[in-house]
């Protein structure tokens, strides 16, 4: 009898017995990550043990897993780092069906890659049998039959639809960029869409989408850059929304089925620093958004951030929570910030439920530029990270480290959270990655309570002027001259003119060693993490980029990767007047000289929020350093980067700390109770469910998700020692 079989028979089996699933992203449409299952408790998780390990087997260098998994019917679906899905026995790890995009012809006009970090079910309710999964791969959304693995000929395009469709802009598709890395939500027979666009001048907007699940037609489409005569378009300048991009849901969306409302959790108008081009307040840009499920029709927004220009995207799903306040139940939306602030909203009217203040924030000096004068602060929560950096708050682990930092920042300004970013150079704080990350929070609706793990480091933000970058290479040039020419214009920033790198972003001058050419063409095209898409940049000006790195001449650059036929190279800057734009100078952290963070600890830290009366119960920091905790330092907490669930068995489970290990930590007081080491972080946010009566947790080991942290492609999944 085939696997298959044998799960289907067995799965029949649990249904009838003890069996919890996994069903949606982050536990369900609610995004609370909390699961009823208490058989693991704070009485007995010291005995958590492996219950199996599966291998992907196709891990690549920097690539990670984050991977939310589901279980429904004894069968986890997860996916890999090269955008494959997996369909294993949830009780023993064993592999039914994965399914290869690149198998088929699909996802394959641009190459495989990016991130995942869920899928979308979806059962018939006239037909039990007719059951579906959905996740992106590139800029396609891919129907697969959950039985069997195979794609659903009866969607969109056999299987597949684009997201470059149906976006009501003109644009060249050959250089355009927009993915999902997040996974929909379904309501009745709809599934609803954001998406992940650059963050450059010039890129697509991040309109909201629903499709029919079963054809894939296109049923509704929301502009979150408003067109003429939609609510929002006199906050944007006359006809932005013909060239205005961003405002984009890329970390997914929450759902009231009962009140047939989506929330949208949408990101920062483009360019993300500087907004000369994008006067005005910028509806919906860093708002939530909610919106009729059924009819795409606006319902109300909050708006979390003014014009903004530190790149403060609201960049987690909202949890829809019902918190007991001023003596009365009430349905609320808790929104978490990168500014580390916690927006308590009534659910039907996005009124909030504790007092926002609208408070004066520094104005700036940049030509051109024109910041909102107040910014929205609640008077409860209190924030959960620095607010405001100053001398005070340079590291202290040691002498040497203080005195590296405070060299470091001397000609920055620094101080307020909304200090404006400017040629000179700012200390924004938080900074790029602070706050609430992408995983969001655990919210115990037993308590009131939502778990939330925060980053609290700085970050230098300074501003360099955009130039246009529009010589082709031609067939009298010299090749990897022009390849550095156009590797210090785009790269330099981050990589450095030296090829060195940073504590962000890695070092290139053995790139070859780490990745084949075919593999850095892809990179280069589709981006990965904190690198964006260089698609704008002609086939052509990407080989020569690649020939200076791996130390090629032009015939043999061209031998290896020729250029397409068609191929018609465009200029990547359109703009019409001759003002000065500009856009940010690098991606970098405030690290010392041995690449700590250069403020005073805790670095990471998870937090418990009492919602109910709007107070931190308690917060710990989370992950260490070995090396600084055998000098004497106390745990200083890492970059998180992953979330956390909670269960009624009064525990957190979260791996997302760089020094990759899986905690679960008492919901009470913050303390491990037990710990596992993984061979690469856990970069994601784990599931929980039960089969036959018995408890699993399952968490994605695929590392790669902070620099200078290895890769891997695991997913391990422990339950109690027999």
């Amino acid at each position: 009898m085939s696997l298959a079989l044998i799960s289907c028979n067995r799965s029949k089996n649990i249904t009838e017995t003890a069996n919890h699933p996994w069903e949606a992203y982050r536990g369900g449409y609610e995004n609370n990550a909390y699961s009823a299952l208490e058989e693991i408790n704070t009485e007995n998780v010291e005995k958590l043990d492996v219950a199996w390990v599966y291998r992907t087997g196709d891990n690549q260098t920097s690539s990670s897993i984050q991977c939310n998994p589901l279980v429904i019917d004894g069968i986890l679906y997860a996916t890999t780092a090269s955008l494959k899905v997996v369909a294993l026995d949830a009780a023993t790890g064993e592999e039914i069906w994965k399914y290869d995009p690149a198998s088929n012809g699909k996802g394959t006009k641009m190459g495989i890659g990016g991130t995942s970090r869920g899928i979308t079910y979806w059962q018939d309710e006239e037909n039990e049998e007719d059951k579906r999964l959905f996740y992106c791969v590139m800029s396609e959304i891919h129907s697969i039959d959950a039985k069997t693995g195979k794609l659903d000929p009866n969607f969109g395009n056999t299987g597949v639809i684009d997201l470059m469709d149906d976006l009501d802009r003109d644009f060249d598709k050959e250089t355009a960029y927009i993915r999902n890395t997040s996974p929909g939500v379904i309501y009745k027979n709809l599934i609803i869409m954001g998406s992940k666009v650059n963050e450059s001048h010039g890129s697509l907007p991040g309109h909201i989408r629903a499709y029919d699940v079963k054809s894939g037609e296109l049923k509704w489409i929301f502009h979150t850059i408003p067109h003429p005569g939609e609510f929002g378009y006199d906050t944007w300048p006359k006809d932005y929304y013909k060239t205005g991009g961003g405002v984009n849901a890329w970390s997914g969306l929450s759902l009231d089925t009962e009140r047939g409302i989506v929330y949208a959790p949408l990101g920062s108008p483009t360019h993300d620093f500087y907004g000369k081009d994008r006067r005005g307040k910028g509806l919906f840009g860093n708002s939530v958004l909610a919106l009729d499920a059924l009819t795409g029709e606006y319902k109300w927004h909050f708006q979390v951030s003014h014009h903004d220009l530190w790149d403060y995207d609201v960049p987690t799903p909202p949890n829809l929570i019902t918190v007991n306040h001023n003596g009365e139940k009430i349905d609320a939306v808790a929104q978490l910030t990168k500014q580390g602030l916690v927006f308590l909203l009534d659910r039907e009217t996005g009124e909030p439920l504790f007092e926002v203040k609208e408070l004066p924030v520094p104005q700036t000096n940049m030509i051109g530029e024109s910041t909102w004068p107040t910014q929205p602060f609640p008077v409860k929560p209190p924030p959960l990270v620095r607010q405001s950096f100053d001398e005070s708050l340079i590291t202290d682990i040691s002498e040497e480290s203080h005195k590296n930092i405070k060299e470091q920042i001397k000609n920055y300004s620094w101080g307020s959270i909304y200090t404006p970013p400017s040629e000179a150079g700012i200390v924004q704080l938080p900074g790029l990655r602070g706050g609430a990350e992408w995983s969001g929070g655990a919210f115990d609706p037993e308590t009131g309570i939502i778990y939330i793990g925060v980053n609290d480091m700085p970050s230098i933000v300074q501003l360099v002027e955009d130039t246009p970058t529009n010589e082709e290479v031609n067939e009298f040039s010299d090749f990897s001259e022009m390849g550095e020419k156009i590797y210090t214009n785009n790269c330099a920033a981050c990589h450095g003119t030296n090829r060195k790198g940073n504590s962000t972003f890695p070092s290139l001058i053995d790139v070859k060693e780490k990745i084949t050419i075919q593999e850095a063409d892809i990179l280069l095209k589709n981006g990965r993490g904190m690198m964006p898409s260089f698609q704008t940049i002609s086939e052509s000006n990407r080989r020569a980029v690649l020939a200076y790195l791996y130390n090629l001449d032009k015939k043999t650059a061209l031998e290896v990767l020729p250029i397409s036929e068609n191929q018609n190279p465009k200029p990547t800057d359109t703009r019409q007047d001759t003002v000065k734009r500009y856009k940010l100078k690098a991606y970098k952290h405030l690290r010392d000289q041995d690449d700590y963070p250069g403020i005073k600890p805790p670095w990471g830290k998870l937090c418990a929020v009492d919602l109910n009366q709007g107070e931190i119960k308690w917060e710990v920091p989370l992950g260490e350093y070995g090396e600084l905790t055998k000098k004497g330092i106390p745990p200083t907490g890492t970059q998180l980067f992953g979330g956390g669930i909670v269960t009624a068995g009064g525990l957190i489970f979260i791996g997302a700390s760089r020094d990759e290990k899986f905690r679960a930590l008492d919901k009470e007081t913050g303390e491990v109770l037990w710990e596992f080491q993984l061979p690469v972080g856990g970069y994601a946010t784990p599931s929980t469910y039960s089969i036959d009566g018995e408890q699993y947790v399952v968490i994605a080991a695929g590392g790669g998700g902070l620099q200078g942290t290895k890769s891997g492609d695991y997913y391990f999944a422990f339950k109690l020692k027999e």
